[in-house]
């Protein structure tokens, strides 16, 4: 099998493709030949050394990846040589194979192509998550996305959509907007102007802030809450500089010192909510994962845009991610 590996943080150099002999699975695991791995922003932080569960799970050297799809080879648990499925794993996804419980896998659809598929588990499970789990989204409300035009943020939109939740997306870049307002959402770029002053033109005061910045736009989400309302966090991009591919320490360190304090003093008086996550954390919870995946397929989503790469320019996909100018989900194909 052909597998990306990571054997200590850094660049983009640190991504290595190797060869190297399958592994033996586990009695009851499935072998998949993976045909599409979806590529996730998380997958640089796993790079980078800073991913908590990446360190709890695995350690180094490690292979990231979230999420595939392909074909059976090995079956086990109802699954047969030749199923077409796609799925999720908490690590080990940028390979030529994977070797996962039944669980975790779910029959790719009719007329779904792999890349589809590979790029469909984790941004969606995120944004249900966010939205539904943790949100408590009700028809109505209206909700502030930030990154809106990347995977999570395009599968909120989308979900906010079916929920009967207004949504305003933010993105930077005017070839972003298109993408927002297709989804039904009102679209802020804010590399055309001040972010703040737009997003309270556009509504007044939000039930729902979700946000994968961090430092940027943290505070500035907390404080357009309605009373009664919840800010979610799943991600802090903005605490790395952008396009380097590195971590600049002194950088990061200045970024983390200005982090926003949240008072809850001030949330209780105010009557508003913070709550964060990470999905990774949450591959104990089967059930749950898998009612999200089923409800989500019952939803007929509309295909992101999908941008591919060979697996072995996994480090050209890590570098399209970073510099915030994609839009849609990013593929690799082994």
């Amino acid at each position: 099998m052909r597998r990306v590996v990571v054997r200590r943080p850094g660049g983009w150099d640190r991504l290595e493709l190797e060869e190297t002999p399958s592994a033996p699975g586990a009695d009851g695991d499935v072998r998949v030949a993976v045909s599409a791995c979806g590529v996730n922003f998380a997958d640089v932080a796993v790079r980078l050394g800073l991913y908590a569960s990446a360190k709890e799970y695995v350690g180094w050297p490690i292979t990231p990846g979230f999420d595939f799809a392909g074909t059976v080879v090995e079956g086990g648990g109802g699954w047969a040589p030749g199923d077409r499925v796609f799925g999720v794993t908490r690590f080990g996804g940028y390979a030529s194979e994977v070797i996962v419980p039944p669980g975790q896998l779910l029959a790719t659809p009719d007329g779904w192509s792999d890349e589809r598929a590979a790029a469909f588990p984790t941004v969606h499970l995120t944004a249900w998550y966010a939205l539904h789990e943790l949100g408590a989204a009700r028809p109505g409300q209206t909700a502030l996305v930030h990154s809106a035009a990347g995977g999570v943020g395009t599968a909120l939109l989308h979900l906010c959509r079916h929920a009967g939740v207004q949504a305003v997306g933010v993105v930077r870049g005017e070839h972003k907007v298109a993408s927002v307002e297709a989804a039904g959402a009102i679209a802020i770029d804010k590399g055309a102007g001040s972010l703040w002053p737009a997003v309270d033109a556009a509504a007044d005061g939000f039930d729902l802030v979700f946000d994968a910045n961090g430092i940027e736009t943290v505070a500035g989400g907390l404080a357009r809450l309605k009373p009664r309302g919840r800010l979610v966090v799943y991600g802090s991009a903005t605490m790395l500089k952008r396009g380097s591919g590195r971590i600049s320490w002194p950088s990061l360190a200045w970024r983390w010192l200005r982090r926003p304090r949240i008072d809850p003093m001030e949330l209780t008086t105010d009557n508003r909510s913070v709550l964060g996550f990470n999905l990774s954390f949450l591959f104990a919870e089967a059930e749950l994962l898998q009612r999200a995946m089923a409800t989500l397929l019952g939803l007929d989503l509309p295909e992101p845009p999908i941008q591919t790469y060979p697996l072995d320019r996994v480090a050209d996909a890590h570098r399209d991610l970073e510099s915030g100018t994609t839009v849609g989900k990013l593929v690799l194909l082994p």
